[in-house]
Protein backbone atom coordinates (compact mmCIF):
# COMPACT_ATOMS: atom_id res chain seq x y z
CA UNK A 1 0.00 0.00 0.00
CA UNK A 2 1.20 3.49 -0.95
CA UNK A 3 0.79 6.48 1.54
CA UNK A 4 0.53 10.00 -0.25
CA UNK A 5 2.10 12.71 1.89
CA UNK A 6 0.55 15.93 3.47
CA UNK A 7 0.18 18.77 1.40
CA UNK A 8 2.64 20.93 2.72
CA UNK A 9 2.55 23.82 0.95
CA UNK A 10 0.11 26.38 0.41
CA UNK A 11 0.37 26.04 -3.45
CA UNK A 12 -0.55 22.05 -2.68
CA UNK A 13 -3.25 23.09 -0.80
CA UNK A 14 -4.57 25.20 -3.78
CA UNK A 15 -3.39 22.53 -6.53
CA UNK A 16 -5.73 20.21 -4.59
CA UNK A 17 -8.75 22.19 -4.19
CA UNK A 18 -8.76 22.69 -7.55
CA UNK A 19 -8.78 19.19 -8.40
CA UNK A 20 -11.79 18.17 -6.00
CA UNK A 21 -13.78 20.90 -7.76
CA UNK A 22 -13.11 19.57 -11.26
CA UNK A 23 -13.71 16.20 -10.03
CA UNK A 24 -16.88 17.22 -8.07
CA UNK A 25 -18.06 19.22 -10.80
CA UNK A 26 -16.74 17.61 -13.92
CA UNK A 27 -20.34 17.50 -15.59
CA UNK A 28 -20.69 21.42 -15.15
CA UNK A 29 -17.07 21.89 -16.65
CA UNK A 30 -18.06 19.53 -19.77
CA UNK A 31 -21.54 20.34 -20.42
CA UNK A 32 -20.30 22.09 -23.73
CA UNK A 33 -19.33 19.07 -24.91
CA UNK A 34 -23.07 17.60 -24.71
CA UNK A 35 -25.56 21.12 -24.79
CA UNK A 36 -24.99 22.78 -28.27
CA UNK A 37 -26.57 25.89 -26.62
CA UNK A 38 -23.29 26.29 -24.19
CA UNK A 39 -20.33 28.21 -25.78
CA UNK A 40 -17.12 26.45 -25.41
CA UNK A 41 -15.21 29.42 -23.78
CA UNK A 42 -16.93 32.54 -21.07
CA UNK A 43 -15.12 35.43 -23.41
CA UNK A 44 -18.00 36.71 -25.31
CA UNK A 45 -17.46 40.11 -23.73
CA UNK A 46 -14.28 40.27 -25.12
CA UNK A 47 -15.32 38.95 -28.52
CA UNK A 48 -17.89 41.88 -28.32
CA UNK A 49 -15.37 44.89 -27.35
CA UNK A 50 -13.47 43.36 -30.13
CA UNK A 51 -14.85 46.33 -32.35
CA UNK A 52 -14.54 49.07 -30.51
CA UNK A 53 -10.55 47.89 -29.89
CA UNK A 54 -10.61 47.60 -34.21
CA UNK A 55 -11.93 50.74 -34.34
CA UNK A 56 -9.22 52.86 -32.11
CA UNK A 57 -6.88 50.60 -34.39
CA UNK A 58 -8.20 52.07 -37.33
CA UNK A 59 -8.48 55.58 -36.46
CA UNK A 60 -6.06 56.01 -33.76
CA UNK A 61 -8.63 56.63 -30.98
CA UNK A 62 -12.15 57.53 -30.40
CA UNK A 63 -12.78 61.33 -30.81
CA UNK A 64 -14.58 61.69 -27.33
CA UNK A 65 -15.46 59.81 -24.34
CA UNK A 66 -19.35 60.90 -25.15
CA UNK A 67 -18.87 59.15 -28.21
CA UNK A 68 -17.02 56.17 -26.87
CA UNK A 69 -19.94 55.69 -24.60
CA UNK A 70 -22.31 56.08 -27.06
CA UNK A 71 -20.51 53.76 -29.61
CA UNK A 72 -20.53 51.33 -26.74
CA UNK A 73 -23.81 51.85 -26.00
CA UNK A 74 -25.21 50.80 -29.07
CA UNK A 75 -22.95 47.74 -29.60
CA UNK A 76 -24.38 46.57 -26.30
CA UNK A 77 -27.71 46.82 -27.50
CA UNK A 78 -27.28 45.34 -30.63
CA UNK A 79 -25.33 42.30 -29.25
CA UNK A 80 -28.26 42.06 -26.82
CA UNK A 81 -30.68 41.93 -29.55
CA UNK A 82 -28.86 38.89 -31.74
CA UNK A 83 -28.82 36.69 -28.17
CA UNK A 84 -32.40 37.46 -28.63
CA UNK A 85 -32.86 35.94 -32.36
CA UNK A 86 -33.53 40.07 -33.25
CA UNK A 87 -32.01 41.36 -36.21
CA UNK A 88 -29.92 44.50 -35.94
CA UNK A 89 -32.19 46.32 -38.12
CA UNK A 90 -35.39 45.14 -36.53
CA UNK A 91 -33.81 46.45 -33.03
CA UNK A 92 -32.63 49.25 -34.13
CA UNK A 93 -35.78 50.84 -36.43
CA UNK A 94 -38.56 48.64 -34.82
CA UNK A 95 -38.31 49.12 -31.06
CA UNK A 96 -38.66 45.38 -31.38
CA UNK A 97 -35.28 45.37 -28.92
CA UNK A 98 -34.57 42.84 -25.94
CA UNK A 99 -35.52 45.67 -23.38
Amino acid sequence: MQTTSARTSKLMSKHNALARRLIDRQHDYLRFTTDPRVPFDNNAVERENRMIKLRQKVSGCLRTLTGAGQFGAIRSYLATAAKHGIHFFAALTTGDGPL
